[in-house]
């Protein structure tokens, strides 16, 4: 059994950095999407830092970086850095998401200028 949500992205997926440990279970991936989806935004970022610590590398797929980090931001609605990291994040994998790294640059300035995040001509 997986101990934190590290462990069980690196039994999947491989590490980079480190050997995939030896492990017994069946490896799903619906049920580490599932361990993903319910976890807390310290276990999700501590996934993604230890398994991804250049936000270029790393073997976790790009949409699984993108479903970890909406779910951190879900979490943690007010913080700009994590929103920066996240977009940060989308623009490094592909143009598709640009329009989303830009809002989420958007509101991250918002937030740090005290206006609404939704106010129009936030930067």
């Amino acid at each position: 059994m997986h101990s934190t949500l590290t462990e069980h992205a690196r039994c999947l997926y491989g590490d980079e950095y480190r050997p995939t440990p030896t492990c017994e279970r069946e490896h799903r991936e619906h049920y580490f999407v599932e361990e993903l989806t319910f976890a807390s935004a310290d276990a999700i970022l501590s996934m993604l830092r230890e398994l991804c610590p250049h936000m270029v590398d790393g073997y976790l797929p790009v949409w699984i970086r993108n479903l970890a980090y909406r779910l951190v931001l879900l979490q943690r609605p007010d913080e700009s850095a994590l929103m920066r990291e996240a977009a940060d994040s989308l623009w490094l994998h592909g143009p598709d998401w640009d329009d989303i790294a830009d809002d989420l640059k958007r509101q991250a300035g918002a937030l740090e200028a005290g206006r609404p995040a939704d106010e129009p001509g936030t930067a």
